[in-house]
């Protein structure tokens, strides 16, 4: 709760704040700032004011609307209790707003004014200090015949948030649901499907804060996406790392029957643990690359998500084998399935189809993932951050706006300049900048010059033809607005161009920046951990290009799906770091355990393909349950009305859902029934002495490692 709760004090909503200063957008904000004094928390909020009746204003009704505006402007907003946060916890956005007059539409339909208030706009604290003035200005433009709108920033936030109130809620207890009934359905027990989400919402909490104690510490701002995207990873690694342990223990259990509860889940702790450590470590490897990124967003956001899948991992090693201990045989509670043996069932057929038939399963894997493959073909890079949503009140006075004024002007591009060494600056030239900027193409409409106080600064608002956040008003930032302030900015001075289409038009170009670099090092990183947990160098380079493959395909049938089908613009910019941090990352979990799983079965003596059908027979079910599970957490993002955020969601659900059937149970056991022991070279797996099987009847098993009802070796032919 304190976590979550202190986390808006340590996230910084503005993302022109994260790119570096070498920007020009970026050195716009500093501008903006020290010479204008506009903070960089600063929330602009278009108001519209207009006749109830949809008349013209005439001179009586300009008048009154900004004389309500001047009031309102001296009157205080004092922010309503929070309901589900302590109140020592809550910062007090409590404030009055700053109201500046702006433009009016032809025929003074209407007219409009900036508002700004000044806090974290994720912060449910300042959306609800903006509620209470959306009310109050409301009832007082009301009392004169005037109606009020409101648009862009945190408006559009706000109207977006309570619009898909119901639907993020309903999503969010379908996943719970599922998670229980997958896990109900595995286990038949009620304990052991309800005991991993409460343990990791427990260590979720905590996870949480630490990275808000860490961030407070070192005075670090995190992106307002992070509480979010530690909630989904830990959510799915976490009942990932649950479920492989509680696989392994029922097996033990069903094995050694005499053997205490206590020493079983200390064996099988030292024994999944190790494939735990070494998945959760590829996680943090490849988080912790975006500590090197330019952009500030993924610099922080890496290691806060590394930080809190340590803190899984050590409850993994710990407080969850803890669990296992105190409840012993009571977790499977009222199934009886560790009073006999099962039947071969479903995973012991596939995993015998697989070491039968490892030719022809590795051709149709490598088939499937080729054809997703293609869909990379003509794919699209989309830089827009608009919301599809048209229906919300915000974006009702948007359009209303751009059907007298330019697209642009209810969040406006502004240039800056500034006289070098503080110098004065030339207002005639400054004139002249403003009138080419009237003739550049895409700008609609240029606003009267704004100067400081010193004069040595002046801004000059852009209103484009284009929406602020779409990629038509991004190109026109990048190209011919910059293009002519470059060629027409005064001797002696320096221009800058910001606003919210130059600062995405920079993070697009950042982001790929950091994408060229990122990838190889995560990439290096995760090979040498998969080098030392399998102590191979073939083993791991088949990992890796297993899991490659399934990133192209993934990235392949997404933009199947949205760009070519859906008709979309393309793949939404920050997908593919999204998919290799988390299907990557994530997906070389499941890779670990059927590998790790496929290495202990081969020191055992027989065939290569019996060890690798009884690797799938014992794995198959933890990775097809975890799989599921932590599909069905990111597909819960699918159903947003945001288009990025259903590209991500349906993405990284896809690209698990892969990653665990068509990879890890599929195509890597039967490359290593292909391969048989050589996969392990340089250092093949030593043959352990056979032993007796813990229960008569179940010959080859060997103890500790629940061998029950075994697939006989000579069960498995040999090719």
């Amino acid at each position: 709760m304190a976590g979550n709760a202190l986390m808006y004090r340590v996230t910084e909503s503005q993302l022109g704040d994260f790119l570096p200063e070498k920007y020009d957008s970026a050195a716009a904000l500093k501008t903006a700032e020290d010479k204008f004094g506009i903070k960089p928390d600063a929330n602009a909020v278009t108001m519209l004011v207009k006749r109830a009746d949809g008349r013209p204003l005439d001179a009586a009704d300009q008048q009154h609307a900004r004389a309500d505006a001047a009031a309102l402007g001296g009157q205080r907003i004092a922010m309503p209790k929070p309901e589900d946060t302590p109140g020592f916890l809550a910062r007090d956005y409590s404030q009055a707003p700053k109201i500046t007059p702006g433009t009016a539409a032809p025929h003074h339909t209407f007219v409009l004014f900036t508002v700004s208030l000044t806090g974290n706009s994720t912060d449910p604290g300042l959306q609800n200090v903006f509620k209470e003035f959306r009310k109050t200005a409301s009832d007082r433009y009301a009392q004169n015949g005037l109606r009020a709108g409101f648009t862009g920033g945190l408006a559009d936030l706000v109207d977006r948030d309570e619009a898909e109130k119901t639907t993020s809620t309903v999503a969010g207890a379908l996943t719970f649901a599922l998670i229980l009934l997958l896990n109900v359905l595995v286990f038949r027990s009620v304990l052991a499907a309800v005991l991993p989400l409460v343990a990791v919402s427990v260590v979720g909490g905590a996870a949480a804060g630490a990275v808000v104690g860490t961030a407070l510490l070192t005075g670090i701002r995190l992106d307002p996406s992070t509480p979010q995207l530690i909630s989904v990873v830990l959510l799915g690694i976490g009942i990932d790392y649950f479920l492989f342990l509680l696989f392994r223990f029922r097996e033990r259990l069903r094995a050694q029957p005499e053997r205490g509860a206590r020493e079983i889940a200390g064996e099988v702790t030292g024994r999944v643990g190790i494939a735990i450590t070494s998945a959760a470590l590829t996680i943090v490897a490849a988080f912790a690359t975006l500590g090197i990124a330019g952009f500030g967003q993924f610099r922080v956001l890496g290691p806060a998500i590394a930080i809190s899948v340590l803190v899984m991992l050590l409850a993994s090693l710990t407080f969850m084998p803890a669990m296992l201990a105190v409840t012993g045989r009571t977790m499977f509670w009222p199934s009886r399935t560790l009073e006999r043996v099962p039947h071969e069932g479903s995973a012991g057929r596939f995993g015998n189809a697989v070491a039968r038939r490892s030719l022809a399963i590795t051709a149709g894997a490598i088939a499937l993932l080729g054809v997703l493959t293609a869909g990379t073909v003509g794919m699209k890079m989309d830089y827009s951050t608009s919301s599809s949503r048209s229906d919300t009140p915000a974006a009702v006075t948007a359009a209303e706006i751009s059907r007298s004024l330019p697209a642009g002007a209810s969040d406006p591009t502004d240039v800056y300049v500034t006289g070098n060494n503080g110098a004065a600056l030339d207002r005639h030239h400054i004139d002249a900048l403003a009138t080419a900027l009237t003739r550049t193409r895409g700008v609609g409409q240029v606003s009267p010059i704004v100067y400081n106080a010193a004069g040595n600064a002046a801004r000059i608002s852009l209103y484009l033809t284009a929406e602020a956040q779409t990629q038509r008003a991004r190109d026109l930032v990048s190209g011919p607005v910059r293009a002519t302030v470059a060629r027409h900015t005064p001797t002696g001075a320096t221009a800058h161009v910001g606003g919210t289409a130059a600062v995405f038009a920079d993070i697009s170009t950042a982001v790929s920046e950091d994408l060229r670099l990122i990838f190889p090092i995560a990439a290096a990183l995760i090979a040498l951990i998969l080098i030392v947990l399998l102590r191979s160098l073939l083993a791991p380079a088949v990992l890796m290009i297993s899991v490659g493959l399934g990133f192209a395909a993934t990235l392949g049938a997404s933009a199947l799906v949205f760009q070519h089908l859906r008709g979309q613009a393309g793949i939404n910019f920050t997908l593919p770091l999204v998919l290799f941090l988390f299907v990557v990352a994530l997906g070389t979990d499941y890779n670990i355990l059927m590998s790790d799983r496929i290495r202990e079965e081969m020191e055992r003596p027989g065939p290569a393909r019996s060890a690798v059908a009884r690797a799938v027979r014992h794995t198959a079910p933890a990775i097809a349950t975890a799989g599921l599970v932590l599909a069905g957490s990111f597909g819960s993002l699918a159903v947003n009305p945001d288009p990025s955020t259903q590209q991500i969601g349906f993405a990284t659900a896809l690209g698990i859902l892969l990653s665990a059937f068509v990879l890890s149970i599929g195509l890597v056991p039967a490359l290593a029934a292909l391969l048989g022991r050589s996969l392990w070279w340089p250092v093949r797996p030593r043959h352990r002495a056979p032993a007796l099987s813990v229960r008569a009847g179940t010959p080859g098993g060997t103890p500790g490692f629940g061998d029950t009802a075994e697939l006989g070796d000579d069960r498995v032919r040999t090719e």
